[in-house]
């Protein structure tokens, strides 16, 4: 399996490479402790072992069901928000779907027009529904879930509850929802937060469903916790990132950008920026997650990345291999791009990413995350990764990162307008 590789790109000489490797040297002992996990933190921790709820046994789970889906329906509509939809739709959306089954996503908002965009996209369609809740307390899945309820129950009857698979936490409202009505249902892990899910039945059923090889996706994952915990604390790719951030966090940057040169990572960078804004974002510190869509937003946020305050650094996904090919070859009309003639668009791509990243690094520092090539092992990687270094990083920082206060001050006032509390 080939590797993610890691390097600073920095000709504005505001990171020096020793100070890197002080940096390292000093939070090495945070390494050890996120390796094994800590006890405070170990209703959280259910992610750090791959194979508790990405081992063989339970990847055989999700693919019976996900094979009764695929053999029954059209459509699958995923319910849920945030850490509960993220990861399957960045893999979903990036590979395409290599099933039978549509996978539409609803649950993520509150918008009239998007529901009832859902219904008429599922009408006439074999339907089933996996609603994602955890505590089955956030409005967005639960009204999402009763819309769609009523929608089954319209078209199937009394025999709709077979086409409902929920995945919450056991004892949970959700669970005694499915006692009740005869709901499937698959445990959402009450030892994983939602944006740490991706290597779970939250994030690895409805990938199943799609068509995603979800055995190459664990064997990513445990290919880089293997790496991270053999790799010696001068060289961890993990440490070296965690402390790079938090350097630069230190000398005044303020937000950090994931870029990357193919669209099909949007996804994915949405799911990254839950992460690290959701588990850093609190106690009034923290870097304030963002990505750009290159080539695209070069043409809008370019200028400002350019000459703009010193507050952004980047971080960059490098693609080696996209999968695609598409050559230009003249067609005799004098569009003046001719010098682009027996060029192929990811020659093109590679071009613009270099440049975009001599220039940028020009200004602030870089750091080039290089990825073999966009398929599951791939994204096994990524997404082990990034938590564990999110996890790493937090330490360093000096914040908790398995909490999220934030999140529930807007519904207390959101629940009071809408007289839950009445």
């Amino acid at each position: 399996m080939e590797d993610l590789g890691i390097q600073l790109v920095d000709s504005s000489s505001w990171l020096e490479m020793e100070e890197v490797a002080m940096g390292m040297e000093e939070n090495a002992p945070f390494l050890d402790l996120v390796k094994y996990g800590e006890e405070q933190y170990s209703d959280s921790l259910g992610w750090l072992d791959v194979d508790e709820w990405a081992g063989d046994k339970w990847l055989a789970t999700y693919q019976e069901l996900a094979k009764e889906v695929q053999e029954k329906a059209d459509v699958l509509v995923v319910i849920g928000i945030g850490g509960s939809n993220q990861a399957a739709r960045a893999v979903v959306d990036a590979i395409g779907e290599a099933s039978s089954v549509r996978i539409v996503w609803a649950g993520n908002n509150i918008s009239a027009d998007s529901i009832c965009d859902v219904l008429k996209e599922i009408e006439g369609k074999s339907v089933y529904i996996n609603v994602i809740a955890k505590n089955f307390e956030t409005l967005e899945p639960g009204i999402g879930f009763r819309a769609l309820r009523s929608f089954l129950k319209e078209v199937y009857g009394d025999s709709y509850a077979e086409r409902v698979i929920c995945t919450g936490t056991q004892e949970s409202h959700l669970d005694e929802l499915c006692k009740e009505n005869g709901f499937r249902f698959l445990p959402f892990p009450d030892n994983i937060g939602g944006r740490f899910t991706a290597l779970s039945p939250v994030g690895l059923f409805p990938m199943a469903v799609a068509g995603m090889n979800i055995n190459a996706i664990a064997a990513g994952a445990k290919h880089m916790r293997q790496r991270l915990h053999t790799e010696k604390a001068s060289e961890n790719i993990a440490l070296k990132y965690a402390v790079v951030r938090n350097q630069l966090y230190q000398k005044g940057f303020r937000m950090e950008m994931l870029s990357y040169f193919e669209p099909r990572y949007f996804r994915f960078a949405k799911w990254w920026m839950q992460l690290f804004g959701e588990s850093e974002g609190k106690d009034n510190k923290g870097l304030y997650p963002l990505f750009g869509n290159f080539s695209e937003d070069l043409h809008s946020i370019g200028q400002f990345l350019q000459d703009g305050s010193n507050v952004i650094f980047e971080t960059f996904l490098d693609v080696q291999e996209s999968g695609a090919s598409y050559v230009l070859h003249n067609d005799d009309v004098d569009d003046r791009f001719d010098y682009l003639n027996g060029k192929d668009f990811d020659e093109i791509n590679r071009a613009a990413f270099e440049a975009t990243l001599t220039a940028h690094s020009k200004k602030f520092p870089c750091v080039k995350l290089t990825v073999p090539t966009m398929d599951e092992e791939s994204f096994g990687q990524l997404f082990y990764f990034f938590e564990f270094v999110c996890y790493l990083s937090a330490k360093i920082l000096g914040v908790n990162p398995f909490d999220q206060p934030g999140v529930e001050a807007y519904k207390q006032y959101m629940f009071e307008a809408l007289g839950k509390y009445e």
